[in-house]
Formats: structure tokens, sequence, C-alpha cells
């Protein structure tokens, strides 16, 4: 990973806790991730779209709750044709990334899980991020991170939510 070495600039605006400012930072803290990401997969001879597939298979592979990825869930998070998440598919297990396994119960069904080799390799590139990421929570208290945590959580619920069309009255609504 390379690192821009431009000092971060202030939020805009007057008010450090503001939408404006809100959005600017998170645009950054977007576009910076977004930066990495595309390192890697060109490290990795991989497209953007395959990033964002390894990171969905990665999540569902790590989420105690959640099932195991399949391709027409991948098709519907990533927003692809069938065609485009095949050739996607393709070149990942083609990498080394990831394996397809058939469903012990359902031998149609196709599941798809982040390859050991290939997350290694990954934990190897992406370990400045982690250290990065580890000394910035160091600078706040558990209590801190708490809202941090609610935030970030509240946010990805609303984003999934924007995603998937719900309208806004259908969206949680803070208690209080």
């Amino acid at each position: 990973m390379s690192g821009s070495g431009t000092p971060t600039p202030p939020p805009p605006g007057d008010d450090p806790t503001g939408l404006q400012s809100f959005a600017a930072l998170l645009r950054r803290m977007n576009a910076e991730f977004n930066r990495i990401a595309y390192e890697f997969a060109q490290a990795q001879g991989l497209h953007l779209t395959d990033m964002q597939a390894l990171i969905a298979v990665l999540d569902a592979d790590t989420d105690p709750a959640g099932e195991p990825m399949t391709p027409g869930r991948l098709r519907k998070q990533l927003n692809l044709t069938s065609g485009a998440v095949t050739a996607c598919l393709d070149r990942l297990e083609q990498a080394g990334h990831i394996r397809r396994v058939r469903a012990a119960d359902d031998r149609r069904v196709v599941h798809l899980h982040y390859a050991q080799a290939a997350r290694s390799l990954a934990r190897e590139y992406f370990r400045p991020l982690a250290r990065s990421t580890d000394r910035a929570r160091g600078r706040f208290t558990p209590e801190e991170l708490a809202v941090v945590v609610r935030f970030l959580t509240e946010m990805n619920e609303e984003l999934l939510l924007l995603r998937q069309g719900a309208p806004p009255e259908v969206r949680h609504q803070p208690e209080g």
C-alpha cells in the first residue's frame, strides 16, 4: 500500500458533526479504502468487481449468523447479471481466491468460500491498514468506540435499506 503523504484537511463547514462534515469525511474514507482495494486488485490481476465479490464472500464466511455466499446472492448484492457473476467467479477461482463447494444437502446449490491461501495473501497485504486502524482505535476510549460502532452499524443499515429501495417511513427511527 502506498500513502499519499498529504495531510488530511479539516472537516468542511462550521459544524464538525453536521451532515456536510460527515458526508465529506465518509467520502474521503471511502475513497481511501477504494484506492487501497484497487491497488490490491491491480497487484492480483483482478477487476474492482472481483474485489467487491471477494469482500462479499469474506463477509459471508466470517459472519457466524450468516449463511454461505451463493452465486445468486452475490448477483443480487453486486447488482450484476448472471453472466457477469459467472465470469467474475471464474476469474476468482482460476486465480485461487475462492472455492466453489456444492451444498451437501442440495447438490444444485453452490456455496462460495474464500480460499485459505488467498486469505493469507490478503491478510499480509492489508496488515498495514489493520495496524493503522488499530492505532486510530487506540486514541479513543471504549465508550467512544461503542458510539462509533453504533454509528457505523446504523449507517450500514440505512445504506442497505436505501439500496433495497425501502421508503423512509420503513427505516429505523431513533428511539427517544
